[in-house]
């Protein structure tokens, strides 16, 4: 079992986040790719699918997305046309969301770990379960810009709980977008909270300055790295201009010691599934 050092959970709680290259190795990053590849080719695109976006919030509204909390759907990349297509092919694909960990065999084996649960562990999770799960593209000269925000905007617990865990299933550069997070600024409060409100959502606004960009560094990883981030880290990523894609895998992880808001956007009820 991969086990994290008292250093290290210090550099977590002092920097918000934390880089452990090598705690997957390459045969399962592979796998995973495979899978996700895979799901794309057997998907049906001929229903109303939702275009992701963190730039026009528009796909927030619709039911393809407000009930695929316990799904394994298809996004679609910012101004992908369907209908423009060619025969057989395939469009590009932001992300597949949100509930690979439980519902797909090849993503439940990666996710469902003792080196997963061990972490959890060791960073203080009583009672910890993955919220939601997402396989991102991040394709060549396609994969869009995630705008700076934080993950507890958007599962929100009290107190604070959520972590993601972001896998590196391929390399991540500045060139092909890596993630760039802004170092202790999980002490800061989240600027915004998203949530339900009547059929659709709401983006409540809680503080309108900016983000500090110049406060950010990129987080340059090779295949097979997890990087673990606080749910109040800041963080973002660049545009995929470069010819080489930048696959990654993102669990959300919350401790239900913790109350989960029952007006957050992604709701599992009785599907939760405890960890240990």
């Amino acid at each position: 079992m991969n086990q994290i050092a008292m250093k290290q959970i210090a550099d977590y709680l002092e920097h918000g986040y934390l880089v452990l290259e090598g705690f997957v190795e390459e045969a399962q990053c592979l796998a995973v790719r495979g899978r996700a590849e895979a799901i794309v080719e057997e998907f049906d695109f001929g229903g109303d699918i939702s275009v992701f976006s963190t730039t026009e919030q528009s796909h927030a509204q619709d039911e393809y997305f407000l009930t695929s909390a316990y799904a394994v759907r298809c996004f679609l990349e910012n101004g992908v046309d369907i209908g423009k297509l060619g025969e057989g092919e395939v469009p590009a694909v932001n992300k597949i969301g949100h509930a690979l960990h439980d519902l797909d065999p090849v993503f439940e084996r990666f996710s469902y770990t003792p080196e997963l649960i061990g972490l959890l562990e060791e960073l203080g999770y009583e009672k910890p379960a993955f919220i939601q799960s997402m396989y991102i593209f991040k394709s060549p000269g396609l994969g869009g810009e995630v705008v700076p925000h934080c993950d507890h905007s958007f599962l929100w617990t009290e107190p604070q709980s959520v972590c993601a865990l972001w896998f590196a299933v391929d390399d991540a550069t500045c060139e092909n977008g890596c993630l760039w997070v802004q170092p202790g600024g999980h002490r800061q409060p989240p600027k915004t909270r998203f949530r339900l409100e009547g059929a659709g959502t709401v983006t409540d606004v809680l503080d309108e300055s900016p983000y500090d960009r110049d406060a950010f560094v990129p987080v340059e990883v090779p295949r097979g790295t997890l990087v673990v981030m606080h749910g109040q880290m800041p963080h973002y990523s660049e545009h995929n201009y470069s010819p080489l894609p930048r696959h990654a895998y993102t669990l959300h992880a919350i401790d239900t010691a913790c109350e989960y808001l029952s007006d957050n956007w992604l709701q599992r009820g009785d599907t939760l599934r405890l960890i240990a």
